[in-house]
């Protein structure tokens, strides 16, 4: 073999086996919006199966596909649109009837409710609740601890916390369970507290320009026609 130096020896290497220089084949990675969707598919399976809010829902998508914990994650309206998509391919013969009866568990709630001026939102407004969902009642109150000192007066055990509410600001959450007869599940019930006040912006419609909750007769509507699994308006 001659003599070469560094630059001859790897030029006869590289005459041999062509793909010596080549640089090293990269790994194909997703884009943002890919890296989004794949997320939100993931964590829309958790809040089906499991009964998750998206939140954590969404962060435990993040370990289960090993991803950093500071990655973008798919805002809740991304999350909605997996949890329909996932719902009709995988739930659409038990899923409609499990929102009817949630519906019905919210309405008769709210029929005891009547004089909070009560307002349903979440999934069970919305659509995509499951036999894992909880409910969630607005409560637009002239006094704000009239909704607690009835809870009281009948005798219904609940639980009292502070939560960050749709206006940004801290409301009182009073959490209770309910029996659902049909479904033959103990429901959580949520009454979030707010001002009355706050009822001139509660009905403004949200980015997907539906409105974010139902009044009593909004409730009674939804139960009177056919369920089928699109937004409510």
């Amino acid at each position: 073999m001659p003599n070469v130096g560094t630059i001859g020896l790897h030029r006869l290497v590289a005459d041999l086996n062509p793909t010596f220089n080549r640089a090293p084949r990269r790994q194909p990675t997703l884009t943002l919006p890919t890296l989004k969707s794949e997320i939100a598919a993931t964590a829309a399976a958790l809040v089906v199966e499991e009964g998750l809010e998206y939140g954590p829902a969404k962060r435990r998508a993040l370990k289960q596909l090993a991803l950093p914990a500071r990655t973008a994650l798919p805002d809740n309206d991304q999350m909605e649109d997996a949890v329909r998509e996932y719902l009709t391919l995988f739930c659409a013969d038990t899923q409609p009837g499990e929102l009817l009866a949630l519906r019905g568990v919210a309405l008769v709630w709210m029929e005891r409710l009547a004089a909070f001026r009560p307002y349903l939102t979440g999934a069970v407004w919305h659509g995509t609740a499951t036999r894992l969902s909880d409910i969630y009642i607005q409560l637009f109150c002239d006094d704000p601890k009239s909704a607690e000192i009835a809870l009281i007066e009948h005798n219904v055990d609940y639980e009292p916390r502070t939560v960050t509410g749709f206006t940004g600001g801290s409301v009182e959450a009073l959490s209770l369970s309910s029996l659902c007869r049909p479904l033959n599940e103990t429901i959580g019930i949520h009454l979030m507290v707010y001002d009355h006040d706050d009822l001139r912006g509660a009905l403004r419609p949200d980015a997907k320009g539906r409105v974010p909750r139902g009044d009593l007769a909004a409730v009674q509507k939804l139960l009177s026609v056919p369920l089928e699994l699109k937004s409510e308006s």
